[in-house]
């Protein structure tokens, strides 16, 4: 049965930026064949913490995916990390994936704590909050996407692929 899958990654927000290593990793997915997923796309969401959950929000309620993956930039690290959680203020939702089980046989891939109190977090958070509220039984991830390299690119989607193939 083919799941439903929304996969969404952000533009770039420094002007040093060339690109966001989120949406550089969407383009590399998207041209793979995947049969067994309908893929649908939101790629460059605007980095704002009021467009982006309102345009993701809208796809979700149109789209109805079983699965939703966001993604987003992490500079900073060197690996995939799926964030356990997103907060605001003191509110904080836990995804209702079982990410332990996600990550056994993933190359490079851990678990961060830390979503990052920026416009990924608020994404997540956003997304969290409306399925639960809405009782809706999609699941949700975000993943951080290191910068892509020549040294890391394969593992990298790799273990996203991987990601794809096992979450449910």
């Amino acid at each position: 049965m083919e799941r439903k899958v929304l996969l969404t990654s952000f533009d770039i927000w420094k002007p040093e930026h060339k690109s966001n290593s989120s949406d550089d990793l969407l383009a590399l997915i998207s041209s793979q064949e995947l049969t067994d997923y309908c893929l649908n796309f939101i790629r460059k969401l605007p980095v704002d913490s009021e467009k982006a959950p309102e345009i993701v929000i809208s796809r979700i309620e149109k789209f109805q995916p079983d699965i939703i993956i966001c993604c987003g930039m992490a500079e900073k690290r060197e690996i995939l990390t799926i964030e356990s959680q997103a907060n605001s203020g003191s509110e904080m939702i836990r995804t209702s994936v079982n990410l332990s089980k996600l990550l056994v046989g993933l190359d490079r891939t851990e678990i961060s704590q830390d979503a990052g109190k920026f416009v990924c977090e608020d994404l997540y958070y956003s997304v969290l909050k409306y399925l639960h509220e809405g009782c809706l039984k999609s699941k949700c991830i975000f993943v951080h996407v290191p910068i892509l390299k020549a040294v890391n690119r394969d593992v990298v989607v790799g273990d996203f692929l991987k990601i794809l193939s096992k979450i449910s």
